[in-house]
C-alpha cells in the first residue's frame, strides 16, 4: 500500500520541521500537508527551511494544500472568500513554486466557509474562477487542484461528493480539466455520503483519498468504517493514487496498525 503521511495532523508532538524524517524513521518514504505557513506568500528563508526538511529527510512530498487561512480559528479556505481574491491568486504562484521545486503533482484547494455579507451564488462564482486560476497555475507543472468535502463545520457549503463534483462540473465548463474531488472517507461518512456508491460511480476519477476511521478521527481500526474494504475497491475501479493518513493520533503508536518496513 502506498501511503503518504499527512504531517500537519499527524506527529504534531514534534516542531513542524522535525515531522518529515520522523515519518521516514516510521518507514513511509512520502508526506502530505496542510498550508505550513502563517501567510500566503511566506519568506524566502521560511520557504527553503520547510523545503530542506522534505528533502534532507529523503521522503517525497506528495500533496500541498493551498492556504486555508486561520484553520484553528475555524476557517476553511480561501477559494470562495470574497475580500481575499488577490492573496488566494499570489498564494497560487507560491504553491506552484514549491511543487516545481520539490516534485508535488497533488493541492488541496479547500472552498471555504459561507460569508454571511455575501450570497451563496456570489461566492460560488468566486470559487469557479479561483478553482480555474489555481488549475491553470499548477497545469504548468503537471499538477492537480484537489477539491474536498469536509465535516464538523457547518459554514463550509462541500458536504458530499455530489457537492464537490458539481462544482467540479463547473470548472469543466470553463475550461480546465485538472481539477479533481479528494475522496476523504471520514468526511463523507461523517457527512452521511454512500462512500461505497460514491466509489462505485467515481473511484476513476478521484484526484487523492484520504483515509481516519469514526467515530473520533482516529486511526484505521479504532473505528467501524470498512476503510480496508473501500480502499481495495477503489484499486480495482481505477485509483492508482497515494492514500493519505490524515487521522488523529499519537505519534508513540501512530503506525502501529499499519504494514511497513521501519528505517534502520
Amino acid at each position: 500500500m502506498t501511503y503518504t503521511v499527512n504531517c500537519s495532523i499527524l506527529l504534531t508532538e514534534l516542531p513542524l520541521l522535525e515531522r518529515p524524517a520522523a515519518a521516514k524513521a516510521a518507514g513511509f518514504d512520502a508526506v502530505e500537508f496542510w498550508w505550513p505557513f502563517d501567510t500566503s506568500v511566506p519568506t524566502d528563508a521560511d520557504l527553503t527551511a520547510f523545503e530542506r526538511a522534505i528533502t534532507d529527510a529523503g521522503v517525497q512530498l506528495t500533496g500541498l494544500n493551498f492556504n486555508a487561512g486561520n484553520m484553528p480559528a475555524g476557517d476553511r479556505g480561501l477559494v470562495s472568500w470574497k475580500g481575499r481574491c488577490s492573496e488566494f491568486k499570489d498564494n497560487i504562484d507560491v504553491v506552484v513554486g514549491i511543487g516545481e521545486r520539490l516534485g508535488t503533482k497533488a493541492f488541496n484547494a479547500l472552498y471555504g466557509n459561507r460569508q454571511d455579507e455575501f450570497t451563496p451564488a456570489e461566492q460560488d462564482e468566486l470559487a469557479v474562477q479561483n478553482l480555474v486560476a489555481a488549475a491553470q497555475g499548477v497545469a504548468k507543472i503537471g499538477g492537480t487542484v484537489l477539491l474536498e468535502p469536509v465535516s464538523g463545520t457547518p459554514a463550509y457549503p462541500l458536504k458530499t461528493a455530489a457537492d464537490a463534483l458539481a462544482v467540479i462540473a463547473k470548472t469543466s465548463e470553463a475550461g480546465v480539466g485538472n481539477v479533481k474531488l479528494l475522496a476523504d472517507f471520514y468526511h463523507l461518512a461523517v457527512n452521511g455520503d454512500d462512500v461505497a456508491a460514491v466509489i462505485e460511480n467515481h473511484a476513476k476519477d478521484f484526484g487523492h483519498i484520504q483515509i481516519a476511521d469514526n467515530p473520533g478521527r482516529g486511526a484505521p481500526g479504532t473505528g467501524n468504517l470498512p476503510l480496508g474494504e473501500w480502499i481495495t475497491r477503489s484499486r480495482e475501479l481505477g485509483y492508482d493514487g497515494y492514500i493519505g493518513l490524515e487521522y488523529k493520533a499519537a505519534a508513540d503508536d501512530a503506525f502501529a496498525w499499519a504494514i511497513r518496513q521501519p528505517a534502520l
